[in-house]
């Protein structure tokens, strides 16, 4: 297997196993833990100072839950936690009101909690909060009103402060693994078309076509992975101060993107007609010889895109496509898969320069 078949091939999805579904691929920022950190002995000190008979739980958890990937979530679920006490501390006052203080008022809370969160249309997470604070409310506070009272301002708090720490110290941009992801993708899809070209330079068997179809569809999988990423980075830049310095980037990325989709699925076209209707006898075919050519061109004009920047206006080294390349007669045998593989081609070159805008 050659080196680009490799690298493709690493893309293949590794087999799930029991600590993958509780564990990440990559490990959290230690920037973002010692800012949750930050957030949480800082909730904790000031609610201390405003509350000083009671222990902050509440401001300490909303501080931990509230320091998110991003500054847009880390508002999100202040406002969700925020809420979720609010609603949490009415029910735990409501079921105690009507049922007294029994052992079983904790299941009349629970209950009550999620039949709340349902009628509201709230998130599975938003839900789970209001049952959360009014167990905590019940167990910790009693029923008492000002206790419930203070609770929430002691959530508000903490809220605070861990979206502001968020937010002022190292905001989170993830601008940078969508620029990387998107110059692995192209590569590995200049890759794949290399491999279509050789297929049709000289004769080659099962395995060998079976190993180039499978090398072009990993390209799918991490198109789709190059698309999470963007989302990613877009809700990094939200509401984050430093936005202004990335945003110029991730709009070239995302049009790079833009262009690259359909030529992701033009790849997978070629190198499935291919594998189906591929002849040992097409790699004599003067017609296939020219076009290995054009194929190799292409792929090396694909691979501009991303070490020139996108800037075709100015680019460090010339494209290598020549003119539309033309067949005058199709062959009696091989008209399927010629014409196949250039309608494809000839989509490919039109999005690498920009005919097919």
């Amino acid at each position: 297997m050659t080196a680009d078949g490799s690298r493709l091939s690493r893309l293949r999805r590794a087999p799930h196993s029991l600590t993958s579904r509780v564990t990440a691929e990559k490990r959290v920022p230690l920037i973002q833990v010692a800012k949750t950190l930050a957030a949480m002995i800082l909730a904790w000190f000031t609610c201390l100072l405003i509350f000083p008979e009671q222990l902050p739980i509440f401001g300490a958890i909303a501080a931990l839950l509230v320091v998110q990937d991003n500054v847009d979530q880390s508002l999100s679920k202040g406002m969700e936690r925020v809420i979720g006490v609010l609603l949490g501390v009415s029910v735990a006052l409501a079921t105690g009101t009507f049922l007294g203080q029994h052992s079983w008022l904790f299941i009349a809370a629970l209950v009550a909690g999620l039949a709340l969160g349902w009628a509201l249309r709230m998130t599975p997470s938003a839900a789970n909060q209001i049952v959360v604070s009014a167990l905590l409310m019940i167990a910790l506070g009693g029923l008492s009103l000002d206790y419930g009272i203070e609770r929430l301002v002691e959530t508000l708090i903490g809220a605070l402060i861990g979206v502001g720490i968020n937010a002022l110290v190292a905001a989170p941009v993830r601008t940078v693994p969508v620029h990387e992801a998107l110059v692995s993708l192209t590569e590995n899809a200049a890759a794949a078309l290399r491999r279509i070209a050789d297929a049709l330079d000289r004769p080659r068997d099962d395995d060998w076509l079976e190993q180039m179809h499978e090398d072009a569809r990993t390209l799918q999988v991490q198109r789709t992975r190059v698309h999470a990423l963007l989302r990613q980075a877009r809700d990094s830049l939200r509401l984050n101060p430093r936005s202004r310095r990335h945003r110029r980037g991730l709009a070239a990325d995302d049009a790079l993107f833009d262009r690259l989709q359909p030529i992701i699925t033009q790849i997978g076209g070629m190198s499935r007609a291919v594998y189906d209707l591929y002849e040992p006898d097409l790699v004599t075919d003067p017609q296939v010889v020219g076009m290995v050519e054009e194929i190799r061109r292409a792929a090396h004009d694909l691979e501009l895109l991303v070490h020139d920047g996108g800037e075709r206006e100015i680019p460090t080294e010339p494209p290598a496509l020549t003119a539309p390349y033309t067949i005058p007669r199709p062959h009696p045998e091989h008209w399927v898969l010629i014409g196949s593989l250039m309608e494809d081609l000839r989509r490919v070159r039109g999005r690498i320069t920009g005919e097919l805008e």
